[in-house]
């Protein structure tokens, strides 16, 4: 059976036995339709919100307000930003709010933050021109710009940014991608610091999962201690794309309630990864793409390609489908090149992978070392990198390797990296699938999961 599989930036023909199975990417999600007219389903979504009054009907003309926005980490490649804008600011203009009143955040997180040409491309020129001197990204280690809300139940603190309480509305504008981002997570950890983060994103809470998500149960009630301290709602946008492109439907309300309607849509459309096939296999097989939602602007690294998008993005088939000991190939040349700007503790914490591979240990050990690192602090504060800790968290894909047996990385140009993380390598698939063989038998099952070609934002 011949078949091609995404190499990098391109394709490569591979060979399988007759008897490997493909298996479609996009974790069987079912076709969304594109709305017929994107700018007029951004505007009604805006305009109609579904449990709040519409802004225009609402928002006092002296009111300060903030309006907030997800990253260009999200792989939407459409104008939805700036149709939302358009459409949020349309309102605020009706309600008689002066543009002086306005400010704009990047709820970047830990992740970098990005310059204003950056922003450009997701905002699009005519609204960062507006609002140059009104537009600023999170600072998640700004004492001064943030607070402390409270405590859930548990003892979680809940810390945002500080416009959230001096502002008199806030609003969010989010591309729903997946289950694992949209709802609380926009404000819980879009606008927040790393001791609030740090209580669920763990290796074993963080989950893609629609169903009973350890990371949104408590995002949710981080949410709850949100609502109680500032004593009024968060207005979300909700936009749900029918592909990176274009849009299927936008919901406006609070948060919880678009949460709601948006989970409706995903849980109807998507399979669950181990319900793609009616057995599970000896070897799991796919291509990693020169992709990573933090390698935009930027550039990939070994650790985003082998760990964070190989094990991690793409990696949660290796449980889905992968018998307990199979074996995972990944295909991939896996450059070996480093921005030192965007991804400064990124080189450091690769080198600890070459003694240590467990990422709760991992984090066990060098979690205070990078979240008090004054040095990579004010790169992630004043040179647009990313923040120490999210170096450490980029390990935590490394937890496949509880389930896998062996990762074969085929096609990799310089073997020495994946030698470093333990793994295997050979240079073609074919090779990789003997070697599999042998460990597994010459009738050895194997799937073959086609994911597509992804670019990261340039």
């Amino acid at each position: 059976m011949k078949t091609e599989i995404v190499f990098g930036d391109r394709w490569i023909e591979v060979e399988f036995p007759d008897t490997a199975e493909l298996v479609s990417p996009g974790y069987g999600l079912a076709k969304l339709e594109p709305a017929d007219n994107q700018e007029k389903a951004v505007e009604n979504g805006v305009r109609n919100p579904l449990d709040i009054e519409p802004i225009s009907d609402f928002v006092r003309k002296n009111w300060k307000i903030t309006i907030a926005f997800d990253d260009p980490t999200v792989p939407c490649f459409g104008p939805v930003w700036v149709m939302a804008f358009r459409a949020v600011i349309d309102e605020l203009k009706r309600a008689g709010v002066p543009k002086s009143n306005i400010k704009l955040i990047c709820a970047n997180a830990l992740h970098r933050k990005f310059r204003l040409g950056e922003l450009e491309r997701i905002l699009g020129k005519e609204i960062v021109e507006a609002f140059s001197g009104q537009i600023s990204c999170h600072d998640a280690e700004d004492k001064q710009n943030t607070v402390k809300l409270g405590e859930t139940a548990e003892g979680y603190p809940v810390e945002v940014n500080k416009a959230l309480i001096d502002s008199d509305l806030t609003i969010y504008i989010n591309v729903f991608a997946s289950a694992f981002n949209g709802g609380w997570k926009s404000i819980c950890v879009g606008l927040s610091t790393w001791n609030t983060i740090r209580c669920h994103h763990t290796p074993d809470a963080m989950s893609m999962s629609a169903e009973r998500n350890p990371m949104h149960e408590i995002l949710n009630r981080m949410g709850e201690v949100v609502k109680s301290e500032i004593k009024r709602e968060i207005f979300k946008v909700e936009t749900v794309m029918a592909n990176p492109f274009q849009v299927s439907k936008v919901f406006a309300g609070t948060i919880d309630r678009c949460r709601e309607e948006v989970m409706k849509i995903w849980r109807e459309r998507a399979k669950r990864r181990r319900d793609l096939l009616e057995k599970k296999v000896d070897v799991v097989c796919y291509g990693v793409p020169n992709w990573s939602p933090y390698a935009a602007f930027s550039k990939m690294n070994p650790l985003l390609t082998l760990v964070s998008t190989g094990l991690g993005y793409l990696g949660g088939v290796i449980e889905g489908i992968g018998k307990k000991g199979c074996d995972v190939i990944m295909a991939t040349p896996c450059p070996n090149q480093w921005d030192l700007t965007a991804h400064a503790s990124y080189p450091e914490v690769w080198e600890i992978l070459g003694e240590l591979r467990e990422p709760n240990e991992i984090m066990k050990r060098y979690e205070r070392y990078y979240a008090d690192h004054t040095e990579y602090i004010a790169k992630y504060r004043y040179n647009y990198a990313f923040h120490p800790v999210h170096g450490l968290m980029a390990t935590y894909p490394l937890k496949r390797l509880n389930h896998a047996g062996r990762v074969i990385v085929a096609g990799i140009e310089e073997p020495e990296l994946a030698e470093h993380l333990g793994f295997l390598h050979t240079p073609t698939v074919e090779k990789a699938v003997e070697i599999a063989q042998e460990q597994h038998g010459r009738d050895a099952s194997i799937a073959v999961v086609k994911y597509p070609m992804m670019v990261s934002r340039q």
